[in-house]
């Protein structure tokens, strides 16, 4: 049975009984694990439908999906093996008792606070983002004259446009009462209970109290002091409000672990929501509320003072540290200050330079994209198309981020640039805001006051970074070397489903394919060999199925044997061109003359010594006759740091040819007689 990516990301993970807990947000799986330390991050890479891993503190680990998150994070909770995990309980259970434990690791707190923000506003993204292009439709309308400016104090639209533009606003109205109830169900409280208790602030009979006789007005006209039995109760505007939802749900959540430790289990049901609600409306509205409205409004202040101080210091701080602060999810709070200053403000002005940083990262995607065209980079083509589009229709960077560049470190310093080069445009030109919250995508630009400077600014971060990867690459030498090898072997195995059979390479022990008489008088096919290829180094003969490693001895990457090397020098077997020699010295890959490919790899994860103890003689595109020397090499050094010496020599273009054959055991010195190739 073909295996799934929801099986083999956990069988990657050391298996389900490692799993404690598991959410997800927009592209990543979030992972609580029991030992983080078993796990190797490249075989979790390695899965096609990964995109990247990334370890956290705590026994956590993130392994980043994409766009199909969603429906990766089902197919593991539906696998058998999920279903009991640990101690017997179900993955629900043991994720909700998780919660309940309270901070773990060094760091594991400030981990957990972000997490929290990140589920509170995960699932409502899409509505988000849906929302956001009613918005962006609405601005445009408005940018062209066909309707006046819809945001404005005392606009009345005529009523087909009104209707459209009560399409976003039950998404940012209702905002809070959708962040109570994810709040709520992440730390541990009854969700509908926390939607309950937030919508009470909301009701517009709440609201009503602010016209009462005692009600004095207060804030500039922003809020009303009403007495209720002798206290001071604050009525204001919760809508679109992040903060109050967010505090209320902490508060609700250590009250009902509290609940539910004294009060029977039988009558759970009843009383824990009910005395839950007795207690936080009440906190809610006289405390809670005032202090999440006033206290975000005051960071919105802090950071609006900072940008009205300068705004060319700010334009350029924000798109310069977002690269740093997503993949920490420190940019949750200031999604949160974003609602915030919409709601007090009318406005928001983080958003604009926030789009010099996105529009860096898809640009810097872009130019992965037209390298990876270039060099034939099949997979990473289809990684980067996908990113690519999730960014510049939706406004998404964690593709581009997690599946490309935080994977490639050369990306890095030329998106920054692309960064500073928006931030500065935006800068110099006073500023971008917008009226709404939005997305920073292409769709999304009409949606910003200043279109002209905004669209200057985030087309010179796009092409900016761009153009810096196109000119200097995103691999590293060893990576190069690597996708070279990678572009090598499918193009072999391309031109051997076409090719036909080469020339000999070596004398051949027979001409033609004969028959000749086996021993009960019965003629028999005797295949042609066509090469005899000798061994590039001396030493021990090893069956290839006994070379310490199963991607070899599985027959994995080729067909061939292992030599343990008895001397230091590694030479060409015959005639032919390098097509790869890696930098580090460990492998080599050459195309001998007459149509066979081969890899010679100097050890077992000797890769990880990065180069030391190995002296590469050849580089790639060098022509090699039988006994060139390609590398020497150091046992002592290899040996030292326990790798083994087995030195798979290997056809990596079987299929084109009948068998490959071992032709020695025991002992050979450089060039005897080490396999044979026979034609089909």
């Amino acid at each position: 049975m073909a295996s799934s990516p929801a099986k083999d990301i956990i069988q990657s993970i050391g298996g389900a009984g490692n799993v404690v807990a598991l959410t997800h947000c927009a592209t990543r799986l979030r992972f609580t694990l029991k030992d983080a330390s078993v796990i190797d991050q490249g075989t979790v890479e390695a899965i096609p439908a990964v995109l990247g891993a990334v370890p956290q503190s705590g026994d956590r680990f993130q392994v980043v999906i994409g766009g199909a998150v969603e429906t990766v994070y089902n197919e593991i909770l539906a696998l058998p093996e999920m279903k009991k995990i640990g101690t017997g309980e179900s993955a629900d259970d043991i994720k909700a008792a998780e919660r309940a434990k309270g901070p773990r690791g060094k760091f594991a707190g400030l981990d957990t606070f972000f997490e929290v923000l990140s589920d509170s506003f995960r699932p409502i993204l899409g509505a988000l983002l849906g929302a956001s292009l009613f918005i962006t439709f609405m601005a445009l309308m408005a940018t062209l004259g066909v309707i006046p400016a819809w945001n404005a104090p005392g606009v009345e639209l005529e009523p087909g446009w009104a209707f459209i533009n009560l399409m976003w606003q039950g998404v940012f109205v209702f905002l809070p009462l959708m962040v109570a109830y994810n709040a709520s169900k992440r730390l541990g409280a009854d969700p509908w209970v926390g939607f309950g208790i937030m919508a009470v602030v909301m009701l517009p009979g709440f609201s009503a109290l602010a016209a009462s006789d005692n009600a004095q007005t207060v804030f500039d006209g922003k809020a009303a002091i009403v007495s209720i039995f002798g206290l001071p109760l604050t009525v204001t505007d919760y809508s679109s409000q992040v903060f109050p939802p967010l505090l209320m749900a902490a508060v609700l959540g250590l009250l009902t672990k509290g609940l539910k430790k004294v009060i029977p289990a039988s009558v759970q049901l009843i009383f824990v929501p009910f005395l839950s609600m007795l207690v936080m409306i009440p906190v809610t509205a006289f405390l809670i509320g005032p202090i999440g409205v006033f206290g975000g409004a005051a960071i919105g202040e802090f950071l609006k003072s900072i940008n009205d101080f300068s705004p060319l210091i700010f334009a350029i701080v924000i798109p310069l540290a977002y690269p740093f602060m997503v993949p920490l999810g420190l940019h949750w709070p200031l999604n949160a200050v974003m609602l915030l200053n919409i709601q007090s403000l009318g406005y928001d002005f983080i958003q604009g330079p926030m789009g010099a940083w996105n529009f860096a990262c898809f640009g810097a995607t872009a130019g992965v994209l037209f390298l990876a065209i270039r060099a034939k980079n099949s997979q990473m083509k289809q990684t980067a198309t996908g990113a690519l589009a999730a960014g510049l229709l939706g406004g998404i960077s964690e593709p581009s981020l997690y599946g490309i560049h935080l994977r490639f470190k050369r990306i890095y310093p030329r998106m920054l640039v692309g960064c500073l080069v928006g931030g500065v445009i935006i800068g110099l030109g006073g500023g971008v805001t917008t009226n709404a919250f939005v997305f920073t995508s292409l769709l999304t630009i009409p949606a910003f006051n200043n279109i002209p400077l905004y669209a200057i600014a985030v087309a010179a971060s796009f092409f900016t970074a761009m153009i810096l990867v196109i000119l200097s690459g995103y691999l590293s030498p060893e990576q190069k070397a690597e996708a070279a090898a990678q572009l090598a072997e499918d193009t072999a195995m391309e031109e051997a489903k076409h090719a036909p059979v080469a020339a000999p390479v070596a004398a051949a022990t027979s001409t033609d394919a004969a028959t000749a008489p086996a021993a009960g008088g019965t003629a028999t096919m005797v295949a042609t060999v066509l090469a005899t290829i000798g061994s590039p180094v001396a030493g021990i003969v090893v069956p290839l199925v006994d070379v310490p490693d199963p991607v070899f001895s599985k027959g994995i990457v080729g067909l061939g044997v292992g030599v343990d090397p008895t001397e230091d020098t590694v030479y060409a077997p015959a005639a032919g061109k390098v097509l790869v020699a890696q930098p580090t010295g460990h492998a080599f890959g050459l195309m001998l003359d007459g149509g066979i490919e081969m890899l010679i790899h100097v050890g077992i994860d000797t890769v990880n010594l990065a180069g030391k103890g190995f002296d590469v003689k050849v580089k790639a595109g060098d022509r090699v006759e039988a006994g060139t020397p390609l590398v020497t090499f150091d046992r002592a050094i290899i040996e030292e740091a326990g790798y083994s010496l087995v030195t798979p020599v290997l056809v990596t273009n079987p299929k084109k040819f009948g068998s490959i054959d071992q032709a020695a055991t025991g002992h050979v010195s450089v060039g005897d007689a080490l396999l044979t190739v026979t034609a089909k």
